[in-house]
Formats: C-alpha cells, structure tokens, sequence
C-alpha cells in the first residue's frame, strides 16, 4: 500500500501525519474536525500551510491551494521574512521522522546577525512533530531570556504557528479554565507548554514572537531543521550545543526535514 500523509487542520493535535490509526484518534467524534490526506509530503506540507477553507476550495475549482498569508502581530507575526532589527535573532524548528515517531529540535542563535550558536536534541522515539517544535520554542525562549537579562533586543522565529499559538494566545484561555480546553479532551503536550507559556508571560513585554515559514530558503530556519533532524540521527536526549558553525554550506547540506 502506498504511503499516505494525513492533514490535520482542525482537531486534537493538529499537523502532518503518516500513521492513520494515530491520526483516526485526533478527529474521531472531535467537533468539527477538519482533516485529509495526500499522497506526497510536499502535497501535505502545502495543504496544511494554506490551511483547510483554502485547500478544499482550491480542489472545487480545479486548482492548486496556495500559501497562506499569515496574520501580523508581535506574537506570532508572520511574513515570508519577518525578521525585525534585533539584536539577537533565534530560529526554532521541530522534527519527527515519521510522525509520530522519532522526534527531535534544533535551535540557531544569530548576534548581530552573525551566527553564533546551534542547538540539537531533546529525542523522543515516540514523539510528535508538535511536541518537537514545542520543545524547540520553550529552549528558544530560554536562550531568549539570558539575552533579554543581558539588556538586548531579541526576536524568536518559530515555524510553527500551532506553537506560537499555544504559548502566547491558547494558553492564556486554558489557564483560566484550570488547564482545560473548551471543547472535549485533554490538551496534547501539556507540561512543555505549561513550562513555555510561563517563561513567555514573564518576558512577553521585551520579546517579539514571529512566525516564520517553514522551507524557502531563509538560512536560520533552514539551519534550525538541519539540527532537528541531526538530533533525530544521533538520538541525542539532552539539548546541546552543536561544535562548530563556521561553514555554513557543509551544516546546510545536513539531513533535512
């Protein structure tokens, strides 16, 4: 049987899987539950990026659903590159290969637009592209506020609005309901982002969250997957710091996601 990608928009957990009895669990009897699968990756990854009112209206008229544009604001601003003039820029990325599955996060640092760190690890053999890229924004945030208590200006890039949303928007609303969602189940990923979302409310005044997206070439995106997928290959369970950044061109041409 071929392969197939499953599309999440609307559901449990939301993302791009490949195991469809795990998948079955996250829409069945969810309210509203939007959802479909692919036969490619690339086909999935574009679908769910576009999102899911664009993806069925485009298969109703014969066409190819596109990007979706993003809405701006300070957490979870996004653009096809939305870096701002900071002092500090942070690029977070979560891999899982499949999904669920092996799952790993990386991390690139750049000062003074010079890069200056990557970090890897964090492996989970039985996680999820989310909680990947949950674990990949809590370390940012972590970074971010050692920067922040040093009195400079930092974004957090992130590409991942599934992410972004639980820590700087959704979380606000299941705090006040004593950690529990509106609609039926528990919340997927719960303790990363209880730990994330309480680092971002203490410094939410001084750092710009932003979304970024995901594979079109901007190079600390890209060098934030590369060490996701790293992690992956070494099943490297603590976070580290990767030895050397000098060469650009030999960490791009790393396994990517």
């Amino acid at each position: 049987m071929a392969k197939k990608y499953y599309v999440v928009w609307v559901g449990r957990e939301t993302g791009i899987f490949t195991n469809w009895p795990y998948t079955k669990k996250l829409v069945e009897k969810y309210p509203q539950a939007k959802y479909k699968s692919f036969p490619t990756e690339a086909e999935a990854k574009a679908a769910f990026s576009a999102g899911h009112a664009k993806t069925f209206a485009g298969a109703a008229s014969g066409k190819t659903a596109g990007s979706k544009p993003a809405a701006t604001k300070k957490a979870g601003s996004s653009s096809a590159n939305p870096m701002i003039k900071s002092d500090v820029h942070i690029f977070c990325d979560g891999g899982c290969d499949p999904n669920p599955g092996k799952a790993s996060s990386g991390v690139a640092v750049y000062r003074q637009n010079t890069l200056e760190e990557l970090w890897y690890g964090l492996f989970n053999p039985h996680g999820t592209n989310n909680s990947a890229e949950l674990n990949a924004l809590h370390q940012s945030l972590l970074i971010a506020k050692a920067d922040l208590d040093a009195g400079k200006t930092v974004q957090v890039l992130c590409d991942s609005q599934y992410s972004i949303n639980c820590v700087t928007v959704w979380a606000y609303s299941w705090k006040k309901k004593g950690w529990k969602r509106q609609t039926p189940g528990d919340i997927k990923n719960l303790e990363v982002i209880q730990q994330a979302h309480a680092l971002y409310d203490s410094i939410k005044d001084k750092v710009t969250v932003s979304h970024v997206k995901a594979h079109i070439g901007i190079e600390g995106n890209e060098l934030a997957d590369r060490m996701s997928i790293y992690g992956i290959d070494q099943k490297m369970t603590e976070f580290c710091r990767y030895p050397d950044t000098s060469d650009t061109a030999k960490l791009l041409a790393l396994r990517a996601g």
